[in-house]
């Protein structure tokens, strides 16, 4: 196992105009033996994050640290670094025995160990009764169980997995989650895991770093995360479904400090601490968020008015579009409610769960 630090890494593409800034001044501590997920959408740097612990890609500046030991200039083969893909990458006429044998072989360790390691690793990932099929009789799950076996067999001390769930059906996905996870638990090794699907990279890791823009946006555990977001990106993109917005003015009286929503009737209450945050700051606008899984159809004091333009069946929940005026947002709602389009309904919301975000830096002011 490994401790890894990434410290102020820069990744440069090209020259001139076509010069694109990949990765901005990335800073990252994984513990050894942590589970740690990349998560953020395509293009955001992940992917380049990535390669370059592996040594695939070199850093145009900054340095990566394996147990305080600068490996930034070592070749891949030399990091003891191990890379599950997602594409599985089978040799196709090697049985699932040879394929997670193969990288043993090539380093020359003796056929006895070999065949022991491989039983070790068949059992760990559930696989030792198809050792004697060849890929292309095997399901994807069981592909995807052989790729990582064919990794984990060198025990690596950093474990990178690379989307390796894309091609996985729903069901198929589950049980891989869950394999995963039990892994880590057993192998205890330091594992990073690259994702676009937050669903993945909160199910699995013991933090998760969100990337957009080629920088990193906040490191944290799925509580921090959902309930303290960094900013409006991480709002957004943590959570489903996604953070209701709201451009709003700031008004305080002697009474109360309340949010009074841009283009409609809204008003927002937020709870003390924000209050004290906000008259601290003396914004003049804020954005306001607030997460549909917040809003619910009740009879508290503290409540938004709408109407109904949409009710989803979703068989565990109802989804509601509503409206106030020219502003449109989402509540949820037990799956047996019935409401029809136009009519009047009641969102009541606790004000601790209303969060503020500076409209210029997005930043999270409470």
């Amino acid at each position: 196992m490994s401790q890894v630090s990434l410290r102020e890494v820069n990744k440069i593409y090209g020259e001139g105009a076509g010069r694109v800034h990949a990765v901005q001044d990335l800073n990252l501590e994984i513990g050894d033996g942590e589970f740690v997920a990349l998560l953020g959408p395509s293009g955001c740097g992940k992917t380049s994050t990535l390669r370059m612990i592996v040594g695939l890609e070199t850093i145009t500046s900054g340095d990566i640290f394996f147990d305080g030991r600068n490996i930034s200039r070592l070749e891949p083969q030399d990091r003891n670094v191990a890379m599950a893909f997602e594409t599985y990458a089978l040799y196709p006429n090697f049985t699932v025995e040879e394929n997670l044998a193969f990288p043993l072989e090539v380093r020359g360790v003796v056929e006895a160990t070999r065949r022991s390691k491989v039983r070790e690793i068949a059992e760990i990932l559930r696989i030792s009764d198809i050792l004697g099929s060849h890929p292309s009789e095997l399901s994807g799950g069981q592909q995807q169980r052989v790729s990582l076996g064919r990794a984990l067999i060198r025990e690596p001390s950093v474990f990178i997995l690379d989307e390796v769930m894309s091609h996985l059906d729903a069901h198929l996905k589950f049980r891989m989650l869950f394999d995963l996870k039990r892994l880590h638990r057993e192998l205890k090794r330091t594992m990073v895991y690259v994702t676009h699907d937050q669903v993945e990279a909160l199910a699995l890791a013991d933090r998760v770093a969100v990337m957009s823009n080629a920088r990193m946006q906040q490191v944290g555990d799925r509580n921090t995360l959902y309930n303290r977001p960094a900013n409006v990106f991480v709002a957004d993109f943590i959570g489903e479904p996604p953070t209701n917005f709201f451009r709003a003015r700031v008004v305080a009286d002697d009474s109360r400090l309340t949010l009074a929503v841009e283009d409609s009737d809204l008003v927002l209450v937020p709870d003390e601490g924000t209050a004290a945050a906000l008259k601290r700051s003396e914004p003049k606008s804020v954005i306001a968020g607030i997460r549909p899984q917040n809003l619910n159809l009740s009879d508290k004091p503290v409540a938004l008015n709408a109407r109904v333009a949409i009710n989803e069946y979703l068989g565990e929940r109802s989804m509601l579009t509503v409206y106030n005026g020219s502003i449109r947002f989402r509540a949820l709602a037990p799956p047996e409610t019935r409401i029809s389009r136009g009519e009047a309904v009641r969102l009541g919301y606790d004000p601790a769960n209303v969060m503020v975000f500076d409209p210029e830096t997005e930043l999270l002011i409470s």
